[in-house]
């Protein structure tokens, strides 16, 4: 009977598994890279590639401080294998979420069983945050890896006392540095931290091998960073820890998502179904749970899983700028609480699961190609390739409302050529990159209306409703629709010779406001 028993449980996890690896390769072909985040990594990758340096990230000819190297590297690795396609863009986040599974079912066999280590990666690789962070060409599956990594390697090092596991868990905080930036050293480190401190162990830290695993971390996770100093300078330092870290730590970067309650929805929808099922379930079982809070009969496991997930939401709450990404390093410690609370619900959590993947997978061909060609230029770029054999020139006409620039870098990634953003001279300075502002995110090529070649063809890229303030501008060009969908048109142009007046220049800038 144990044989059958034993048998039936491996069917369970390989059959588990399987699914998990259909799901996220499923449809990968044809999405469509979209903007406004994916589109930067490719278009990144695309002209590192085509560079030979693989070093320093570059898009449109210039260097681009916003994120480390690593996930860059997987990129051009996937290119190199698989050609500049979105299959290859999406498939080292398709095979980090198949790893972020089977840590989630490894950690959890190593603080509970077998059982409860399926039902913890089953609930992790079928929430709604996964299923869209397996096709999502960012660096969030492969930062989550390496940060769990670390958390794991500590809390193993700490339990059996076999130290060396110290400077593994040294090792994954270097690789996750070199993903995401320095919090992936500081917010680990915090984590542990306040968990001795909770645990009244806090001498620990006298033993966690600083010597050799902070010479590991610095080779592993410095050293990217001392050529990029060496070769780029205080331009480097300057915009990657200053923008592109302190800035967004400090001043929110969509201001309307800075509020209280952010990541509590984002736990809502993000961790779902299984919130939901949780919260209904610690409802019927609210007795229980209170007898068990007054006799403290709770693991040491089990606080570290709980301060691990609550530190992770309490951190980036408290960051100005908010992604719904940001707080899935807190979803594996969830997903194991989650699976020992839920165990005794295997089947439920079985036919739940099932029931989703089923619905994720209807949702890839129905809804995610559909809107991931509308938020992308690919459609755009073969338009573009088509109408202009002769390689005429082709800009872009976008709004400039808020502070931002609405420009679509995928349709550079799928023309295979820079395509410069329209703007008045007198506006060039408002927008250049300089300071510790959001401008450093303004890297594409800029070109003035008044510098615009005269008398010969222009294709120019307008947002269909902002069609109107392109004609009034420029009102004395000859100028022909070529192309339309429902929210971008293509125009040709010939400009007259003769300069665009500064009348024009004041009269757009205040109807585009």
């Amino acid at each position: 009977m144990n044989k059958i028993l034993a048998l039936a449980q491996q069917h369970e996890r390989a059959l588990a598994l399987v699914a998990v690896i259909v799901l996220v390769l499923l449809g990968n072909g044809q999405l469509a890279i979209t903007d406004p985040v994916e589109s930067n990594y490719a278009l990144t990758a695309k002209e590192m590639l085509a560079s030979g340096d693989f070093t320093s990230p570059r898009i449109y000819g210039n260097y681009w401080y916003d994120k480390p190297i690593f996930f860059y590297w997987e990129l051009i690795a996937a290119f190199q294998l698989f050609g500049t396609s979105e299959f290859a863009a999406r498939f080292f986040p398709a095979v980090f979420s198949v790893l972020n599974v089977l840590e989630t079912y490894y950690f959890a066999r190593k603080l509970y069983d077998r059982s409860t280590a399926l039902v913890s990666a089953i609930l992790f690789g079928s929430t709604i945050a996964f299923f869209y962070l397996s096709k999502a060409v960012i660096t969030d599956m492969t930062f989550v890896f390496f940060f769990n990594a670390v958390l794991i390697a500590f809390y193993l090092a700490y339990r059996s006392g076999r130290r060396w596991l110290y400077v593994l868990a040294f090792f994954f905080s270097g690789l996750t540095v070199l993903t995401k930036g320095p919090i992936g050293f500081l917010l680990p480190g915090f984590i542990l931290l306040v968990f001795l401190c909770v645990r009244r162990r806090a001498k620990e830290l006298l033993h966690m091998m600083w010597l050799p695993g902070m010479a590991v971390f610095l080779v592993v996770g410095g050293s990217w960073y001392y050529v990029m100093y060496t070769l780029h300078g205080m331009d480097f330092i300057d915009t990657f820890f200053g923008v592109h870290n302190f800035l967004r730590a400090r001043v929110a970067e969509h201001a309307r998502d800075d509020v209280w309650y952010y990541y509590t929805l984002i736990f809502l929808v993000g961790f779902a179904p299984w919130s939901f099922i949780v919260l209904y379930q610690i409802k019927k079982r609210w007795a229980e749970l209170k007898a068990r809070v007054r006799e403290r009969r709770f693991s040491d496991a089990a606080i570290f899983l709980f301060v691990w997930a609550v530190l992770v939401n309490l951190f980036f709450q408290c960051m100005a700028t908010k992604y719904v990404t940001y707080t899935q390093p807190a979803f594996l410690p969830m997903a194991i609480l989650a699976g020992r609370f839920l165990l005794p619900k295997m089947r439920l959590v079985k036919r739940v699961a099932a029931c989703f993947y089923i619905l994720y997978a209807v949702l890839i061909f129905s809804a995610a190609i559909p809107l991931c060609d509308q938020q992308s230029g690919r459609s755009t770029a073969a338009a573009l390739r088509n109408l202009n054999p002769d390689g005429a020139l082709v800009v872009n006409y976008g709004d400039h409302n808020n502070d931002r620039i609405h420009y679509r870098t995928s349709t550079v990634f799928y023309y295979g050529a820079n395509i410069p953003e329209l703007i008045g001279r007198r506006e060039l300075d408002d927008v250049q990159p300089g300071g510790m502002n959001w401008n450093a995110k303004n890297v594409m090529p800029f070109l003035a209306y008044e510098d615009m070649p005269a008398e010969t063809p222009i294709f120019i890229i307008c947002e269909t409703e902002r069609l109107p303030f392109l004609r009034g501008r420029l009102a004395d060009s000859a100028l022909e629709k070529v192309y339309e969908t429902h929210d971008t048109t293509i125009v040709k142009a010939i400009m007259p010779q003769r300069r665009i007046s500064d009348t024009a220049d004041g009269a757009d800038g205040e109807a585009s406001k």
